[in-house]
């Protein structure tokens, strides 16, 4: 389990003596669209994005970053979390122009086989899983962003993890949307801490 004390330290110590507000790094409104897609919509195409791949070959289970470019496509470029607790350290080559959309932490609920929980029930436990997250952290080339609580994105009706299949889901969680980089090498630290999840990552992102 990643704990707060650790996630911190994880980070610079010069991150730790600046906060800068997200306007100032880039950090697109969450209320703002996407390529004509809402953020929470988003959210949800990053869940079917990351539920596409065996595990093996997992963008989320990736402890390198060799699978980052997997299934991407469009104007928009997903970076993956974790899977359990890991600290993890990638390494991602990212074409210009690319908006840049991740989970700091986050949940999906979902029937399993035989599972005939309705639509409502799912979608409340992912928000209990959510509640009340202990930290949330962003920092992009050494400097840090405040205010990510207002960044959630929580379903109100379900989706379907499969594309074009049944409505089988829901999710709740705490992401950010970036303007695309300037070319060159670039580092981006993001986590959080749930009662029963942590996650922490670090990319270096090569913009070309």
């Amino acid at each position: 389990m990643i704990r707060l004390r650790e996630l911190t330290l994880a980070l610079p110590l010069s991150v730790l003596c600046q906060g800068v507000l997200a306007g100032d790094i880039a950090v697109i409104p969450p209320q703002e669209p996407l390529a004509g897609a809402s953020q929470l919509e988003w959210s949800q195409r990053w869940w079917q994005w990351a539920f596409s791949f065996e595990r093996a070959r997992s963008p989320v289970a990736d402890r390198t970053g060799q699978f980052c470019a997997s299934r991407q496509s469009g104007s928009v470029w997903f970076l993956a979390g974790t899977y359990g607790t890991h600290r993890t350290e990638r390494t991602c080559h990212v074409p210009q122009g690319k908006v840049l959309f991740f989970p700091l932490i986050n949940y999906v609920t979902y029937q399993g086989s035989g599972d005939a929980r309705p639509c409502k029930a799912l979608v409340d436990e992912a928000a209990a899983l959510t509640n009340e997250p202990s930290a949330l952290v962003l920092e992009i080339d050494g400097r840090r962003v405040e205010g990510l609580q207002a960044h959630r994105q929580a379903s109100r009706n379900c989706f379907s993890l499969v594309r074009d299949e049944r409505p089988d889901a829901a999710a709740d969680g705490y992401y950010v949307a970036l303007k695309p980089m300037a070319p060159g090498v670039h580092t981006v630290n993001f986590g959080g801490i749930l009662p029963s999840l942590a996650q922490a990552v670090t990319y270096t992102l090569v913009v070309e």
